[in-house]
C-alpha cells in the first residue's frame, strides 16, 4: 500500500504503512547525525518554532564512544545561553591550566570569560543535555534510520531511508544539515570531496584509574619515541592517550592492551602514572580533512561531517557545536521569513575559516608533541619560549584552543566590535536577566543600549522588534546589538533611538 502526505515544507513518502512513516509528522529541517553537534542544532531549531526531525543510524539504547573529553570556555558560553552550562559543570572537572611538552604551562584562569577553565567531562554528559533540551522543544527522533540516498531541488530536499527493520521511505524538508560524523553519508550523497591527509595512526586511548590524585591540568608530553597525554575526567577516572613511533603502522582494528598504554606514558612521561582498571580502551587513528564548501544548495555539513583533526587541544567537538551554534539561527530566520536566503552564504564564509584555523592549530601540537630530530626540537624550544615570554602570542593561543579568540569578518568601516564575540555583558536588571547570557536565552537578537536611551517595542506602526531590548547596567555609551549566536551584528558610540532603530531592522528584518 502506497501512501503520501504533504504538509507545507515536508512531505513523507512510504512505501508501506508503518509507524516510520506517521502522515503526521512534519519537518521543515531534517538533521542527520544525533551526536552534540546534530542535537544542539535541533534544539535550537525547535525553540525558535521550527519543526525537526533528527535522522540517527545507531538504535536509541546505543551511546556513542566518548572520545571528547573537554569543553571549552566558549563552548561552555554558547550552553549558558541555552541555560546548561551551570548544570554541566556542576558535574564536571574544572581545569585551568594546560600543560605541554613538560614546561610550557598555559593559564586558562587567565580567560576573559564567565568560564575561565576548560571542563573535562565525558562527551555523553553534553548529549544527555542537549537531547532533553531538543526533546523539551518537541524535536522528533528517529533512530536505527540510516540515509540511503539524496536529492534536492529549488524548493526542498528529499533523502531515502532505511528502518533497522529493513523497512523503506522518503522524508522530504525544506533543509538538511549532515551532522553525521568524519563518515558522513551525507557528504558522501552531496558529492563533496574531503581533501586532507592523515596525522597520525594507532593512538590507544582509555579511561583508567591512577593511584594517587596527580595535579588535575590537562598534560601533553612527548619524547623522540612517543608522545602521551593525561586529562582528569573528576569521576574517578582519567583520559589517557598515546602514541608509540615503532607501532605507528597498526591498523585501527589491531587489538590493544592497558600493557601497550602503559609503555607509550613510560617512553613520553618517564612513568605509566600508575594506570590500573581501564573501562575501556581503543586504538584509533586521526586525520587532517576539511570540505571546501560547507554548503551544497539545501544542504549543509557540520562537525566531524565537515572537518576532522588531530585531538590535540580537545577541539573537535567545540568546534561542532559552534558550527551548529552559528548555523541554527540562521536557518531558523529563513524559515521564519526574517531574512533573506543569502543569509545562509555567511555560514561558509564564517565557519571555514574557523575549521581550517583548527586543523592548523591541533596539527601543530600533535606535530611538536612527536618531534625527533634536532631540526624539531629547536622549533618546539623557540615557539615554547615565544609562548612563554610574550603575551599576545600566548592569548592569542589561548584564544584559538578556547574558541573565545575567533572572530568573523566585518564590513570595511563598521565599528570594530563588529563581527567579534560579546562576552558575558552585566545588564540592568529586567525581565530578560542581569547577564547577556541570559536575555540571549530568548534565541532572539539582543539589543543593549545605555540606560537613557529608550526603544519601544513596537514603532508608530505597531511592527514588534525583533530584539530582546536591554540595557547596560553601567554609564557606557556603546548601542550593541548582538545576534542570537552571541557575536554582536552591529554597534555604535553615543547613537539616537533613530539609527538604533534603523540598524535593528537592517539586521533583523527580510
Amino acid at each position: 500500500m502506497n501512501g503520501s502526505t504533504s504538509t507545507g515544507a515536508h512531505t513523507v513518502t512510504s512505501t508501506h504503512a508503518n509507524p516510520h512513516t506517521d502522515p503526521g509528522t512534519e519537518a521543515s529541517v531534517l538533521v542527520v547525525g544525533a551526536g552534540p553537534t546534530g542535537l544542539l542544532l535541533a534544539g535550537d531549531l525547535a525553540a525558535a518554532g521550527i519543526p525537526v526531525t533528527v535522522l540517527e543510524k545507531r538504535p536509541a539504547a546505543i551511546s556513542n564512544l566518548t572520545r571528547a573529553f573537554g569543553v571549552h570556555a566558549r563552548t561552555l558560553e554558547q550552553l549558558d545561553a541555552r541555560g546548561l552550562a551551570d548544570e554541566l559543570v556542576a558535574q564536571g572537572q574544572r581545569i585551568e591550566t594546560i600543560r605541554l611538552f613538560g614546561d610550557l604551562t598555559l593559564d586558562v584562569s587567565a580567560l576573559r570569560s564567565r568560564f575561565p577553565f576548560l571542563l573535562s567531562t565525558p562527551q555523553y554528559e553534553v548529549e544527555k543535555l542537549l537531547r532533553r533540551r531538543a526533546t523539551e522543544h518537541g524535536v522528533t527522533f528517529r533512530h536505527g534510520t540510516e540515509v540511503t540516498g539524496l536529492r534536492q531541488d529549488a524548493t526542498g530536499v528529499e533523502v531515502e531511508v532505511r528502518h533497522e527493520d529493513g523497512i523503506t521511505a522518503s522524508l522530504r524538508a525544506a533543509y538538511l544539515v549532515g551532522a553525521d560524523g568524519v563518515r558522513s553519508t551525507v557528504r558522501e550523497a552531496i558529492g563533496q570531496s574531503f581533501p586532507g591527509r592523515p596525522v597520525i595512526s594507532s593512538i590507544v586511548l582509555a579511561d583508567v584509574e591512577l593511584p594517587e590524585d596527580p595535579e588535575r591540568t590537562v598534560a601533553v608530553s612527548g619524547s623522540k619515541d612517543a608522545f602521551a597525554f593525561v586529562i582528569p575526567f573528576g569521576d574517578g577516572y582519567w583520559r589517557v592517550g598515546g602514541w608509540n613511533r615503532e607501532r605507528a603502522d597498526i591498523p585501527d582494528s589491531a587489538p590493544t592492551s592497558l600493557d601497550e598504554l602503559k609503555d607509550i606514558a613510560r617512553r613520553a612521561f618517564g612513568s605509566d602514572l600508575g594506570m590500573h582498571d581501564a573501562r575501556w580502551i581503543s586504538r584509533f587513528h586521526s586525520d587532517e580533512r576539511q570540505v571546501r564548501s560547507y554548503r551544497t544548495g539545501r544542504v549543509f555539513l557540520a562537525g566531524d561531517a565537515a572537518h576532522t583533526h588531530s585531538p590535540a587541544g580537545g577541539q573537535g567537538m567545540n568546534t561542532g557545536l559552534q558550527d551548529a551554534a552559528n548555523l541554527s539561527w540562521k536557518l531558523a530566520a529563513i524559515l521564519r521569513g526574517r531574512a533573506p536566503e543569502a543569509l545562509l552564504d555567511t555560514y561558509q564564509s564564517e565557519r571555514h575559516p574557523v575549521g581550517r584555523t583548527v586543523l592548523r592549530s591541533s596539527g601543530a601540537i600533535v606535530r611538536l608533541a612527536m618531534a625527533h630530530n634536532r631540526p624539531q626540537y629547536a622549533l618546539r624550544s623557540l615557539l615554547t619560549a615565544v609562548l612563554k615570554h610574550v603575551r599576545p602570542a600566548r592569548e592569542k593561543a589561548l584564544g584559538q584552543i578556547t574558541g573565545i579568540g575567533y572572530a568573523y569578518a566585518a564590513p570595511r568601516g563598521t565599528h570594530p566590535l563588529v563581527g567579534h564575540r560579546a562576552p558575558d555583558l552585566a545588564l540592568a536588571e529586567s525581565p530578560a536577566g542581569t547577564r547577556l547570557h541570559e536575555a540571549l536565552r530568548a534565541g532572539e537578537f539582543v539589543l543593549v543600549t545605555p540606560a537613557d536611551v529608550q526603544i519601544e517595542a513596537k514603532d508608530g506602526k505597531g511592527h514588534e522588534l525583533r530584539a530582546t531590548l536591554t540595557h547596560w547596567s553601567g554609564p557606557r555609551r556603546t548601542a550593541l546589538l548582538v545576534r542570537p549566536d552571541g557575536y554582536i551584528a552591529w554597534a555604535a558610540e553615543n547613537a539616537h533611538p533613530e539609527q538604533i532603530l534603523a540598524a535593528v531592522r537592517e539586521r533583523t528584518e527580510a
